[in-house]
């Protein structure tokens, strides 16, 4: 197994324990909502609520990572940029920098 294949490993255990820790916030979310509706519902309305209410809370939790990921490739991709930039204007100063250097080498060596 390589790195690569371990990280990915390792991302896919992560994803799964993410998922299984939200249904079960979610489920726990949807109990707490239906304890006052008790008196009102049936068991099988119940059961019916709680399973939308989770299936919702899950839907919602993933499309809050779905842009948060996509958040974080903008970010990514502007880092990037900024950063590839950065470094152009790096190389470009000590380039002009050992530039002059030469110059004032050559000159040296010329009046001398």
């Amino acid at each position: 197994m390589t790195a690569t294949e371990g990280r990915g490993l390792v991302g896919q255990i992560e994803g799964y324990l993410l998922v299984a820790a939200t249904r079960e916030e979610g489920r726990t979310a949807a109990e707490r909502f239906c304890a006052p509706l008790a008196s009102w519902l049936t068991e099988a309305q119940r059961n019916e609520v709680e399973r939308r209410f989770e299936s919702e809370y899950v839907s919602l939790a993933r499309r809050s990572w779905q842009r948060t990921a996509e958040r974080a490739e903008e970010l990514r991709a502007e880092y990037e940029a900024r950063y590839g930039a950065l470094r152009r204007r790096l190389l470009a100063g000590w380039l002009v920098a050992c530039a002059g250097v030469m110059v004032g080498v050559g000159l040296v060596v010329a009046l001398c």
